[in-house]
């Protein structure tokens, strides 16, 4: 009986150790998202710290966004995997029928849950038991399908970018029992300035050298937390930065009267609805009148675009080409006036390079030292679900696509 007594007791200190490193073992994953960060800027900036991490997993030649390439509808298409029409953030602004308030980025209207489709990898991760914590991502502000993050932050541009670091180290240091599984971090600073001065500017180059040194950090914390074997790092942009010029610009008032539209979205997709007359009318008063505009109805968006079906898009579309700007003289007046900084843009055809992003991975599982071809974003929701074990929601993505992304 002693001797039966005796290995219950061994029995059951050795679960009590082995207990918490099971639960460590948990797969921790941080996505890291750097706003406005091309494709092309790992190679021709000074970044030692992102190169480091790439030659350590995978890399994309580029990540293709989604149409329109603008920061809510792809920062959202890569959480849920779905494009901006079947989720429906189909741009940073929007108007819905149903709905009495016009949707902005910077507006109450976008912590209500009724914008937002689709189920992002938060929602995911906890309905399967994990926690998650999002320290900025659009969405995360609203309880989408009820369901908020176990933790989250309201957004705040003003919070210095070592601020947000902290945060995220924080929570990884917390117990294993009570430390999330998915972690989200967002930067704007290379987006910053790639809209104020152009992505070939010396204040680009600046702060791409900040955000390099704040991935460093968090790349020293995590290993300072003895969490490296655990946390699959990704790193990923939602679009990337054309060069502007006032000699590539569209007055939109030269053909409509702007009275009588509805502008939803300016530019470098303008966003139409007719206030007065008929949308063929307006269709019919645009097409054809500039040579850098593409007009279309909606039903007749290029299919590669995938920018149909979704009624919050409005009934004509006017697409610039690449490093064009659509404005009215007013508007053009009134930036000059104001001094404001007008370098860069996105929002373009996602197909054009300059719009590609970045995407870098590393951690257990992932293949070493990898370039792999440009792919769309719609594949990344696939790709964490996977790190993490889930199951994922229903979305366009292909698993296939970042299979190999992982070690045999």
């Amino acid at each position: 009986m002693r001797r039966r007594i005796l290995h219950l007791v061994v029995l059951f200190l050795a679960l009590a150790v082995l207990a918490p490193k099971a639960q460590e073992r948990q797969p921790i994953l941080l996505l890291v998202s750097l706003d406005g960060w091309r494709w092309d800027y790992i190679q021709r900036f000074t970044v030692p710290n992102l190169r480091a991490l790439a030659a350590r997993g995978v890399r994309a030649e580029g990540l293709i966004p989604s149409f329109p390439s603008k920061t809510f509808p792809n920062h959202y298409t890569i959480v849920t995997g779905l494009y901006p029409a079947h989720h429906g953030i189909v741009s940073n602004n929007m108007v819905d029928r149903d709905f009495p308030d016009r949707f902005t980025m910077t507006a109450e209207t976008a912590r209500n849950a009724r914008w937002w489709g689709g189920e992002p990898l938060w929602v995911t991760a906890i309905r399967q038991g994990l926690r998650s914590s999002t320290m900025f991502w659009p969405g995360s502000e609203a309880a989408i399908q009820g369901v908020r993050p176990s933790e989250w932050k309201p957004f705040d541009d003003k919070v210095a970018n070592g601020d947000r670091l902290k945060q995220v180290l924080d929570w990884l240091a917390l117990p294993a029992d009570q430390r999330p599984s998915f972690i989200s971090l967002y930067f704007s600073e290379v987006d910053h300035a790639g809209h104020d001065f152009g992505p070939d500017s010396p204040q680009l180059l600046e702060a791409a050298r900040h955000l390099d040194d704040a991935l460093g950090q968090l790349v020293s914390g995590i290993e300072m937390l003895g969490l490296l074997d655990q946390v699959t790092l990704v790193v990923v942009s939602d679009h990337g930065m054309s060069q502007l010029s006032d000699r590539r610009v569209i007055f939109l008032d030269d053909y409509l009267d702007l009275a009588t539209v509805d502008i939803v979205e300016w530019t470098p997709v303008v966003e139409l609805t007719p206030k007065t007359g008929s949308a063929e009318d307006l269709y019919r008063a645009l097409r054809g009148k500039h040579p850098s505009l593409a007009v279309y109805r909606r039903d007749q968006v290029p299919r590669h675009l995938h920018y149909r079906n979704n009624p919050r898009i409005p009934p004509i579309i006017g697409i610039a080409d690449d490093g064009w700007t659509i404005t009215s003289h007013k508007r053009l007046a009134d930036d000059v006036a104001k001094n404001r900084k007008h370098g860069g843009d996105h929002g373009y055809d996602p197909e054009l390079k300059s719009m590609h992003g970045l995407f870098v991975a590393a951690g257990p599982h992932l293949r070493r030292n990898t370039v792999v071809p440009p792919f769309e974003n719609i594949h990344i929701y696939e790709f964490l679900c996977s790190v993490l074990g889930l199951t994922p929601a229903k979305n366009d993505g292909d698993p296939k696509v970042t299979r190999k992304f992982f070690e045999n």
